[in-house]
């Protein structure tokens, strides 16, 4: 592989990481946003952990599909097996870092 290759490459990786952190980030914006009366053991920052967690983890779900697009170019069952992994490890990550990210506030 050239390096002017592998260039062209990074960019993709960085764009699937970022896609899924503002998704991340918009999902859990919309549970935090909406808590209009928190509880005070919460603490005062306490919309600070999620909407840093939440992202971060969907940031590296989105990314892992970049490591499966050479099972997606092969083609035949390998290819429904790519798209079937990536939605499945998509959507682990963004249960896990929504979990994650409420743990202790409004996930109890």
């Amino acid at each position: 592989m050239t390096a002017s290759n592998n260039l062209t490459k990074q960019p993709l990786l960085i764009k699937r990481a970022l896609i899924g952190a503002v998704i991340g980030l918009a999902i859990i914006l919309f549970f935090v946003l909406g808590v209009n009366n928190p509880k005070p053991e919460w603490g005062q920052y306490w919309m600070v952990r999620p909407i840093i967690v939440t992202p971060i983890v969907v940031a590296l779900a989105g990314a892992s599909t970049y490591f499966l697009d050479s099972l997606r170019y092969q083609g035949g069952a390998k290819r429904i097996i790519a798209y079937v992994l990536t939605g499945l490890i998509y959507l682990f990550g963004l249960w896990f870092g929504t979990i994650a990210g409420l743990a202790g506030t409004l996930w109890d």
